[in-house]
């Protein structure tokens, strides 16, 4: 297959690129496109033959759930059973945005679009090309994040190339995206809600809409054996091919351990990497340094994440080490996806 890169601005959205992407979508093939959090691979919701495209295209496992995206809150009511009042009031609040909603599905999602489950996960992104795309495509479009299968998300289109060109019938080209991280998943099939991935939307924030919220227990410790009922839940997600430890502690202890690890490396003639920040850049002695900016500022920290993840594949960096980020808010979504690549191995000193 002859995988289509087209560059695409935000600002002047040319309709006939947009008009043959949906119309790519509308026949059963797939088509990667920039939203806010990441690169997306998206194929006709409604559709199982193209459900199972995307699970074949990246290498994913059938029983991991994709996400349905929509561009308006009317298309909804198609995708559910019913709209629960919680839902009505968080689309209120984050919609369109980095916020996904599990609700019971009705009998127009295939289960090769869930994964095999009675409920959808469903969400509105805010990127003005993902919502323009959406509508040329029918208004329904399952999208998991645009890679192989394991890899570290794209957030930039390059890599989409990287992972499934030849794989995909067209690549949506936006430049950077805008947050990095994937979307924050609550769970609105159980009370009180439950937070299943954490995101950009926090779990204070999703407290003040609806008065109370829990994380799953799974978010910070290692996969259950259950099926996954969200994206990313069960299977090593985020991962670089190199081996990435975390290393938890007090500053002085950390880049002591971190320093004697490459020290290790280096003997056994490893390439080394390290993920610092603007403060610890210069205490470390690697062969491939990158900081996520300052630890202060979180946000840059989730930006940079897969992108410094992916430059080390680049650089064929073997041994990794990462700072711990942790924190409330959006450190929890950042500690969440280090966690996953990292195996969750990490240590504490």
């Amino acid at each position: 297959m002859n995988t289509k890169v087209v560059r695409i601005d935000e600002q002047h959205i040319d309709e006939a690129l947009i008009g043959e992407a949906g119309r790519i979508i509308r026949e059963g093939g797939l088509v990667a496109f920039p939203t806010e959090t990441v690169y997306g691979l998206g194929g006709d919701a409604l559709n199982p033959a193209s459900s199972k495209k995307i699970y074949e295209a990246k290498g994913r496992p059938s029983d991991n759930p994709l996400i349905v995206h929509i561009a308006r809150m009317e298309d909804l009511p198609a995708l559910v059973r019913k709209v629960p009042e919680t839902a009505k009031r968080l689309a209120a609040a984050f919609w369109p945005g980095p916020l996904t909603m599990i609700m019971e599905k009705s009998e127009a999602v295939p289960r090769e679009t869930t994964g095999g489950l009675a409920t959808v996960a469903v969400r509105m992104p805010s990127h003005p090309i993902a919502l323009t795309f959406i509508e040329a495509a029918g208004g329904y479009v399952a999208a998991p994040s645009a890679n192989r299968s394991g890899r570290p998300s794209p957030t930039v289109a390059d890599y989409v190339v990287e992972d499934l060109d030849g794989r995909i019938e067209m690549i949506l080209d936006g430049g950077d995206v805008e947050l990095g991280l994937e979307s924050t998943i609550v769970d609105l099939t159980v009370e009180p809600p439950v937070i299943l991935r954490p995101g950009f939307v926090t779990e204070e924030e999703l407290a003040g809409v609806l008065g109370q919220v829990e994380q799953d227990a799974t978010l910070f410790s290692d996969d259950s054996g259950q099926a996954p009922k969200a994206p990313g839940m069960k299977y090593r997600h985020y991962a670089p091919k190199g081996e990435l430890t975390i290393v938890r502690g007090a500053v002085p202890a950390v880049t002591d351990y971190i320093n004697a690890g490459l020290a290790e490396g280096r003997k056994n003639n490893k390439r080394t990497g390290v993920i610092a920040t603007d403060e610890t850049m210069g205490t470390y002695r690697a062969d491939v340094l990158r900081s996520v900016g300052k630890r202060t500022d979180v946000n840059a920290v989730a930006r940079g994440l897969y992108r410094i993840l992916r430059e080390f594949d680049d650089e064929g960096v073997e041994l990794i080490y990462s700072e711990s980020f942790d924190g409330n808010g959006v450190s929890q979504a950042v500690m969440n996806r280090l966690l996953k690549a990292a195996g969750h191995k990490m240590i504490d000193v």
